[in-house]
């Protein structure tokens, strides 16, 4: 009887090694299943960065997938009163935008100014810019055959200032511009407000003076890329590009007014000057004639 039970036990005893070895390999597999499938995680978000890098070198967005990004959405160009229907993708920047339209418009893009509720920077997206299908975009600029023919006019009243350019003295207090600035605000200078920059208005910027206080206005025609001067005796149509430089200061104790120069010529010398600027509009015009233009 002890033989056979201690045979029962021996038995008994390879039963429990024998589960005790399966417990151990089943374990052993559970383990590496687990390890794969952290190395297939890790994989996987190893594949999604270098997407996400790839999307940044290419200058998309993140946060898109392939699909939207490269999904065209139909526009409408409008440039020098013509009508361009394209499609384009919301989601690549206004940079991408002027290379693609210079084909189709014949102007470089480094002469194109996009006009989106204003002048749209190069590293914007259309998306961020609030652009939707079907909405209408402006584009002005010159084909470059244009700027090379162009000559700056000569009847505008310009301002010989050999010896006032070299000085540090504010604008305000420089002779030339006192004769103008004693007189006053015009009696029908436009609203000025400082500290505050705004668009272009839909309306000409009238109310301003120039060096012999005559009245001046100014009327902006961005779809033909020129700006009007227009005073009593005539209206001068000024292509923007041939405006080499827009200079402007604040005048002391009527700082919502600024003195504006549009240098004209190749020389400071052919600066006009405006006097009672509405300070708020200074940098749209800045912004409006000089673009991305090198100065």
């Amino acid at each position: 009887m002890e033989g056979k039970g201690d045979t029962l036990d021996t038995k008994s005893g390879k039963l429990i090694e024998e589960k005790n070895i399966n417990e151990i390999i089943n374990l052993k597999e559970d383990s590496d299943a687990s390890s794969n499938n952290s190395d297939s995680k890790v994989v996987s978000i190893d594949a999604d960065k270098k997407n996400e890098s790839k999307n940044i070198e290419s200058g998309f967005p993140t946060g898109f997938d392939q699909k939207e990004l490269e999904e065209e959405t139909p526009l409408k160009i409008i440039y020098n009163k013509n009508r361009y229907d394209i499609n384009f993708p919301l989601n690549q920047t206004v940079m991408q935008l002027k290379h693609h339209l210079q084909n189709i418009i014949g102007v470089p893009r480094a002469m194109q100014k996009v006009m989106i509720k204003g002048l749209a920077k190069d590293d914007r997206t259309l998306k961020e810019l609030g652009v939707t299908k079907g909405a209408k975009i402006m584009v002005v600029g010159s084909k470059l055959d244009d700027v090379l023919a162009v000559s700056t006019p000569s009847q505008l009243d310009f301002s010989d200032e050999k010896t006032s350019t070299t000085t540090k003295e504010p604008f305000c207090k420089q002779k030339i511009h006192r004769k103008v600035l004693d007189t006053g605000v015009p009696d029908d200078a436009m609203p000025g407000i400082k500290n505050i920059k705004e668009g272009l208005p839909q309306f000409p910027i009238s109310g301003m003076l120039n060096k012999h206080g005559g009245k001046v206005r100014f009327t902006f025609k961005l779809e033909l890329d020129q700006l009007w001067i227009g005073t009593k005796e005539r209206t001068d149509k000024i292509p923007m590009h041939s405006i080499k430089n827009v200079v402007s200061e604040a005048i002391e104790e009527h700082e919502e007014y600024h003195i504006m120069a549009l240098q004209l010529g190749p020389t400071e010398a052919s600066r006009y000057w405006v006097y009672w600027v509405p300070a708020q509009y200074v940098d749209a015009i800045k912004d409006a004639i000089l673009g991305t233009w090198p100065l």
